[in-house]
């Protein structure tokens, strides 16, 4: 495969058109009579028409055949891909899962979309207000057939295996360590290389942003520079058997079929795109005197709600560094929140607990349920010599945290066959060091 080209930048506004027909975009104009080439005319829009300009999002897409040309819709099943936050009863106990297993090809092919699964999640896609986070795993690329999400952006972080995905903008090729975001509307289909997994964070209603610096300056966490959106790419296939278009739309799927490939987009230009990220570009700002900093100083995308400084969903991560602080308890520490949060690892071993989080695997604390370091974590802590250390090397987990008090659902409770249901054990030997005749003075 030929290496990929990509725009740099954050929320820019872009121009691009597949080389085989310079002069695509129209000049001057974005609808003209007749468009150059005999393309259509297509706007995405994602935003309200109204937004602020800082605010308003849209793309003008230039296609041979326009979107609007497709059969009805009819309703699409997909077992364990759902907005049912009350089929279960609720469950304030911290949850870990193992990895989740993904189907050898001999027993079961399963593409990106047929191999989506919803772990747990909160709101509702009606009134555009809430998250839902999922499980993917596949050994088999989408053909014939592609996804869009009417309810909200898709934050895709792959933990095993690349993903090249295709969409109405261009290919974008995501490894593992790297993440993308395809935003509400944008039509894909995904191409894998084997046994592959990861997770997705759905927004509902929002889109994600960079967060504000503040204090931090004009500089630091992730930086607009390095997010990266695909060059215009068509091609123009008609599909006499049909091409399956598949909705995400008010939580349930349904299909269309149509006779042409949608990746028919000649050239494009605005400010509505997708796009992916490489976590180890991450600039990482970190405490170098005392204390714990809060997690919030990861942070590499947010998605606001209307409260000031108070999220629908952060993305976090606990990437490579120096720990330095002094006459500190240095791994995080024991926290009761009124945030809900869940985990995810990419690869290595998480600093807070070692053993049983693993790579594909995940955990969840919800709003105001304690956690905090397991217990071997807790003593190597409190003994160690504070000296420079790094912390996290080989090692990327991040967080998904969200003010929605989210769900668990009967597949990740249940079907799933994952959940770690000695995961309370790993505090269970937490003893009482409390001694009312000795001040104990920090090293």
């Amino acid at each position: 495969m030929d290496k990929l080209k990509y725009l740099s930048g954050f929320d820019n506004e872009f121009a691009s058109e597949d080389p085989r027909c310079p002069g695509a975009l129209p000049e001057g104009q974005n609808s003209p009579q007749v468009c150059p080439y005999g393309l259509y005319a297509e706007q995405l829009s994602g935003s309200a028409f109204t937004c602020p300009r800082s605010s308003n999002k849209r793309s003008w897409l230039y296609r041979i055949l326009p979107s609007v040309r497709h059969k009805p819709f009819v309703a699409y099943e997909l077992e364990n891909f759902t907005d049912k936050w009350d089929e279960v009863e609720p469950d304030p106990n911290q949850m870990r899962w193992k990895p989740f297993e993904i189907p050898k090809t001999t027993e079961k092919k399963q593409d990106f979309v047929s191999g989506l699964r919803t772990l747990c999640g909160a709101g509702d896609t009606r009134s555009r207000n809430g998250i839902a986070i999922h499980i993917y795993t596949c050994n088999t690329s989408m053909t014939g057939r592609c996804f869009y999400n009417s309810d909200g952006d898709l934050l895709i972080v792959p933990q095993q295996g690349n993903l090249l995905i295709t969409t109405e903008f261009g290919k974008i090729l995501v490894e593992p360590n790297e993440i993308c975001v395809v935003q509400q509307g944008m039509r894909f289909s995904v191409e894998v290389f084997g046994e592959t997994r990861g997770y997705v964070l759905e927004v509902y209603g929002v889109h994600f942003e960079l967060p504000d610096l503040g204090p931090i300056g004009a500089n630091g966490l992730a930086n607009p520079r390095d997010f990266l959106t695909p060059v215009a790419w068509y091609e123009d296939r008609t599909v006499p058997s049909g091409y399956t278009v598949i909705s995400k739309y008010q939580g349930k799927l349904f299909a269309a079929q149509q006779d042409f490939s949608p990746f028919n987009v000649v050239a494009w230009h605005g400010n509505y795109v997708p796009y992916k990220y490489n976590l180890d570009n991450f600039m990482v700002i970190n405490c170098v005197a005392f204390d714990h900093a809060d997690p919030s100083i990861f942070t590499v995308l947010t998605a606001k709600s209307l409260r000031p400084g108070v999220a629908i969903a952060d993305f976090v991560i606990f990437p490579p560094r120096w720990g330095v602080a002094d006459h500190t308890f240095r791994p995080p520490y024991y926290h009761r929140n009124c945030m809900s949060e869940f985990m995810g690892l990419i690869k290595g071993r998480y600093e807070a607990k070692e053993e049983g989080f693993q790579p594909g695997g995940g955990s969840l604390h919800s709003v105001m349920t304690p956690h905090g370091p397991d217990v071997d974590c807790f003593e190597k802590a409190i003994n160690a010599k504070l000296e420079p250390e790094r912390v996290a090397d080989g090692t990327m987990a991040f967080m998904f945290e969200s003010s929605l008090s989210m769900s668990v659902t009967r597949w990740g409770l249940q079907t799933c066959n994952r959940l770690d249901k000695n995961y309370y054990q790993c505090w269970e030997s937490l003893r009482s060091h409390f001694n009312p005749a000795e001040k104990t003075i920090s090293k």
